[in-house]
């Protein structure tokens, strides 16, 4: 991927501060049990917006990756050690929060032996103990592509089970760095053959990527069964990530959400603003 100089963001980009006593009152749950969010630690420009409609995104096995992804604003290192307490506290989070639909994500732990699934398993038990109203949305790593592993999550069930494609297969490397291509989509349709009800994906544009290499990817995941697919644009988290290279207009952002859906997607969500648990809730239905 060739450098770039730095555009500035367009208006349909621009989006208005969260406001609000609900949000206020999320915020200060959140800091006050020190949680992790992807909502907080990703900078997301819709938290304010998901927040206040019941849903948020909670990130386990703490907030440092083992892997270091050219597009994510995750802090990469060593991270600490495992908090087997971490499932009951994000559970009862939840019931303080009264979240509806809550998404769980978690860092890559390539450190660990079970790759972080066991507490995965821990935590969407928890929190159907405490929240058995409360419906689920696992966002999971590929877990190297290890079933024993990817079992863990086929297990318990979440109403929809996500893993991201990311972008397409000729910038795989150089965006996700430590994952495969192939392997993300092998991981999608072991999920779905596994009997899981709904999977789901995302991508991102604006690294370099073609209408041609977009449309393929979005045929992959179609090819492999996955039921519902988001597309965003890339925007970089900092300087020492990679480079926006083109900001994707709205309408070919509604372009490739009705190629998707003529794909067979059953759900897609198409936008610059669209992250990967952008209106989760709605793509239970």
């Amino acid at each position: 991927m060739k450098s770039t100089k730095i555009q500035r963001k367009p208006d349909w980009l621009k989006v208005k501060l969260p406001i609000g006593k609900k949000y206020t009152s999320l915020r200060k749950i959140v800091s006050d049990y020190k949680l992790n969010t992807i909502c907080t630690s990703g900078s997301c420009p819709n938290m304010g917006e998901c927040w206040t409609e019941g849903t948020a995104t909670f990130m386990i096995l703490g907030n440092i990756c083992t892997r270091s992804c050219g597009f994510c604003g995750v802090q990469t290192g060593r991270p600490n050690a495992v908090d087997w307490a971490e499932p009951d506290k994000v559970a009862r989070s939840i019931k303080l929060m009264k979240i509806k639909h809550a998404v769980i994500t978690s860092v890559d732990r390539d450190d660990l032996d079970d790759m972080g699934s066991i507490i995965w398993a821990e935590t969407v038990k928890a929190i159907r103990r405490e929240n058995p109203n409360t419906t689920l949305e696992t966002l999971i790593p590929d877990f190297q592509g290890n079933k024993k592993n990817l079992d863990r999550i086929v297990a318990v069930a979440p109403e929809i089970v996500s893993h991201n494609l990311e972008t397409v297969r000729r910038l795989s490397r150089e965006v996700r760095i430590q994952a495969k291509y192939d392997r993300s989509l092998e991981v999608l349709h072991y999920l779905k053959e596994s009997g899981l009800a709904r999977t789901k994906s995302g991508i991102m544009l604006g690294l370099g990527e073609t209408q041609d290499e977009v449309l393929e990817s979005l045929q992959d995941l179609a090819d492999n069964n996955v039921d519902v697919v988001t597309i965003g644009q890339y925007l970089q988290p900092s300087k020492k990530h990679l480079p926006v290279v083109d900001y994707v207009r709205p309408e070919q952002f509604n372009f490739y959400r009705e190629e998707a859906l003529k794909m067979g997607f059953r759900h897609v969500e198409s936008g610059a603003l669209v992250r990967s648990s952008y209106r989760a809730h709605k793509h239970l239905k």
